[in-house]
């Protein structure tokens, strides 16, 4: 396996300095400190799904500094070693709706979510189903390995994988826009946008601008303007193609056994 420098940047070398062993693939540190560098020293609750061998968990108390309350999700009962270490430590299946019921009732609503578990797609779904609303606003949710929904190992390429599931989450809040088929379900009420980065989709937290899509006017001194904007649809593009093999094929015009079309499109 590859090793990376130390560099006296961000997240990355918050990673070399832990002691314990943790495992990332090299371009994910730049994700790491494009979402959570913002909340660099406040008063945050952060949960980390999956603990293994608990290097993380060092990496992110270093990362976020010490106000930082740091909760680890894991299967391994092992995991519990690191409560002697300052970090609360939760055994469980993130894919079990109970367990999650349960955490969040004893925990309450936390900042920020980074699934690093199992990467199937019923556990990256289920994650993401249980866990939005317990988000705070300008929180995040980011779902890690999202590489998985491409490989056979976890039974992809799928239409059931997470990544189609991230996709239907965009259309989703997409119907916010007036005209559109409202969802009306959590992801609508909560999700303000989604970020996609290789291996990683990012769900941002802010119900307080996830309202309806209007149009409005300012009002100013209108010139009558034609709305031209029509004729960059697709049976616009198909008129203006007829019209330039008509004109510059002369020919056409006079055989009527050739029809001047697009099948595809018409």
């Amino acid at each position: 396996m590859d090793k990376i420098s130390n560099q006296d940047t961000g997240s990355l070398f918050s990673y070399m300095k832990s002691v314990f062993l943790s495992i990332k693939h090299n371009s994910y540190f730049q994700v790491y400190d494009d979402i959570f560098s913002k909340f660099c020293g406040k008063d945050i609750t952060f949960v980390e799904i999956g603990v293994l061998n608990g290097g993380s968990l060092f990496m992110w108390r270093d990362f976020f500094g010490p106000s930082v309350r740091i909760i680890g999700i894991d299967l391994n009962p092992e995991a519990k070693r690191w409560e002697s270490e300052g970090f609360e430590i939760f055994i469980g299946s993130q894919s079990d709706p109970k367990f999650r019921k349960e955490f969040f009732s004893e925990v309450g609503d936390v900042d920020l979510i980074l699934d690093d578990g199992g990467h199937t797609n019923e556990q990256q779904i289920v994650t993401t189903n249980c866990c939005i609303e317990h988000i705070n606003n300008g929180g995040v949710l980011a779902i890690e390995d999202t590489h998985a929904s491409y490989m056979s190992d976890f039974g992809n390429p799928s239409r059931f994988s997470f990544m189609a599931y991230a996709k239907y989450i965009v259309d989703v809040i997409n119907s916010r826009f007036s005209g559109l088929k409202n969802y009306n379900n959590v992801f609508i009420k909560s999700v303000y946008s989604v970020h996609f980065n290789e291996s990683f989709v990012i769900f941002n937290m802010d119900r307080n601008r996830c309202f309806s899509s209007k149009p409005t006017s300012n009002d100013g001194i209108s010139f009558e303007a034609e709305d031209v904007r029509h004729q960059e649809t697709a049976l616009g593009f198909v008129n203006k193609a007829k019209s330039f093999i008509a004109d510059r094929v002369p020919f056409l015009k006079k055989n009527s056994g050739i029809s001047i079309g697009c099948s595809a499109y018409v």
